[in-house]
């Protein structure tokens, strides 16, 4: 004999186990400070490349401004300083912003996978009830 509410409590798990629910296990694997470590640093690295990509195209642009203050030192220098003010600006605000954000779905996660550890149990005692 089919119980109404279990079938729908089983039709909810597998409609969130094929959805979300498979994002949300690879996150609740790890713990809080491994995820988001794991994330910030690719974040990080993607910051790193991003920068890298936009200030070699914004030299492309400028070479011929580039080349003619090469040999001025102190223009040099202050570009230099200018460039690595911008570039630890843009990776710390990136890892800033990636702290958050990855915190945020990890904790939106677990509480997620609270609820359906929750309701495997509930599921688990409405089989016991049959027995």
């Amino acid at each position: 004999m089919l119980n109404e509410e279990r079938v729908i409590l089983m039709t909810r798990m597998a409609s969130y186990e094929a959805g979300e629910g498979k994002e949300n296990v690879k996150i609740g694997n790890y713990f809080r400070t491994d995820y988001i470590a794991i994330q910030v640093l690719k974040s990080i690295v993607c910051g790193v490349l991003a920068f890298a990509i936009l200030f070699g195209l914004y030299i492309l642009y400028h070479f011929e401004e580039f080349m003619q203050d090469l040999y001025k030192l102190d223009d040099l220098i202050a570009f230099a300083q200018d460039v690595m003010f911008y570039f630890i600006g843009t990776v710390v605000g990136y890892g800033v912003i990636a702290y958050l954000a990855c915190s945020w779905r990890y904790a939106k996660a677990k509480r997620s996978l609270k609820c359906y550890y929750h309701n495997l149990k509930k599921l688990n005692s409405l089989y016991n009830e049959m027995q």
